[in-house]
């Protein structure tokens, strides 16, 4: 099995067109957001082949992010459709507050402007959902490569900040939320790797 143990952070025009030679081929991952948090696992190619991934703990895979292994080859990664809730709200206000309370739960969340308005997505929490319905907001299920932002200390494929234990957050709106109901949603960077 090939091991992709390095991150390449440019490509000369050679490893461009090797690249689209193997997407022709299907020879390329396809991740969703919780397998890329993780720096060492085995993963099948769209056309079957299994690779293994050996990373440093240097942060979370993004879409089109490519590997090499020690023989030159390469292995692209590219964000999977994955089921998330996307959010939007009737002003810009409410979507800000919507992602103060999601960010105060460290709940990875991605954003998209687009002309017509911006949107919050998450991966399917159905408290959390709730939570924000009862604040006003839109929700409604997505399916899109949901590639969260990364820290704001973080550049690049940097270090990465982790939740592992279970806590309990009060709030003003009569209620207490258990982020240890969602493990996934508050493991982003390191994990326990195996």
């Amino acid at each position: 099995m090939k091991i992709f143990n390095t991150r390449l952070p440019t490509l000369s025009d050679i490893q461009q067109a090797q690249l689209t030679a193997q997407r022709q081929a299907d020879d390329y991952l396809l991740l969703d957001f919780d397998t890329r948090q993780h720096s060492r696992f085995r993963a099948v190619t769209v056309s079957g082949e299994a690779v293994g991934i050996d990373l440093p703990r240097t942060g979370v895979l993004k879409g089109d992010d490519v590997l090499t292994n020690a023989a030159g080859e390469l292995m692209q990664v590219i964000a999977k459709p994955q089921a998330v809730t996307k959010v939007t709200a009737a002003d810009d206000f409410l979507l800000m507050k919507g992602a103060y309370h999601l960010g105060n739960r460290h709940v990875p969340l991605m954003f998209e402007h687009s002309a017509a308005r911006y949107a919050l997505y998450f991966e399917n929490d159905h408290v959390l959902a709730q939570m924000l319905e009862n604040l006003g907001l839109h929700t409604e299920s997505a399916s899109v490569p949901f590639e969260p932002e990364t820290g704001a200390y973080q550049t690049g494929h940097g270090h990465s900040h982790s939740h592992s234990h279970a806590h309990t957050h009060s709030h003003n709106d009569a209620h207490s939320h258990d982020d240890s109901h969602s493990q996934h949603n508050a493991s982003i960077g390191h994990s326990n790797d195996g």
